[in-house]
């Protein structure tokens, strides 16, 4: 099976997190850490920043990883590495993603999180 490797960044103001919707693909208007693939010779935090600036036209700041989640989707393996972030510069433009939210630890549940992304969530209402 074959391996993808992802990285994801929980975009933290104070007690809420950063999610956002799909729009696009097999997954479209499943809710998800925004991220993306990690490109050859990049180390997962060069990716995160450029996925982010990218996706959302916003600098980050990435800080300590939370976790990397390995999870089998039929056609192939996800490995995402997850970490926490803060924004430097930007207002988190959508570009890609159909919807966002900031969540806080009382309705992170509300939204219908991509499976591999629900691994993440008992761990950030931890932290939140």
């Amino acid at each position: 099976m074959k391996t993808i490797r992802v990285v994801a960044a929980v975009i933290r103001d104070e007690n809420k997190i950063f999610a956002t919707a799909r729009g696009y693909g097999e997954f479209k208007g499943g809710w998800e850490f925004p991220g993306g693939k990690i490109e050859s010779g990049e180390t997962s935090q060069e990716a995160l920043v450029r996925e982010i600036r990218e996706e959302l036209d916003t600098d980050i700041q990435v800080n300590e990883l939370i976790d990397t989640i390995e999870y089998d989707y039929p056609a192939f393996h996800l490995s995402m590495d997850c970490f926490w972030c803060t924004i430097k510069e930007g207002s988190l433009t959508l570009k890609e993603a159909e919807a966002a939210k900031w969540l806080s630890k009382e309705t992170i549940d509300s939204v219908n999180w991509l499976p591999a992304d629900q691994g993440l969530i008992e761990k950030i209402k931890t932290e939140l």
